[in-house]
């Protein structure tokens, strides 16, 4: 997966983009996958293990969920009439044996200009 490009601005800071306010808050927002790691992976990444180092394949694994989390965040705030996420963060679980759940979640806002 490609690195993403935002149609709107995400931030992790709670402060609105500069030259705007908070119009008013939509509401909480979020953005889920869930991902396992295939036996091949895991077999391939156990091997990697034994000599140290990143273990590239979960590396992968790794950042191509945390994208697919953001993509469906900014889907679910325009949804919602969003035209901002604030306070972003990620979370992330372990659902059963090879399979996790990253959550990419924040505040989900309509700004104004400041003029």
């Amino acid at each position: 997966m490609t690195t993403q490009t935002h149609r709107i601005p995400v931030t992790t800071t709670f402060d609105p983009p500069p030259g705007t306010s908070v119009a008013h808050v939509v509401g909480p927002v979020w953005g889920i996958t869930v991902r396992s790691r295939s036996v091949v992976g895991t077999a391939c990444a156990g091997c990697q293990s034994v000599f140290g180092g990143e273990i590239t394949a979960f590396t992968e694994l790794a950042n191509d969920a945390r994208q697919q989390a953001m993509v469906r965040l900014e889907e679910n705030a325009l949804r919602m009439g969003a035209d901002c996420i604030l306070g972003m963060r990620f979370d992330s679980g372990e659902l059963m044996q090879n399979a996790n759940e990253v959550i990419a979640y924040g505040t989900a806002v309509k700004l104004r200009r400041l003029d």
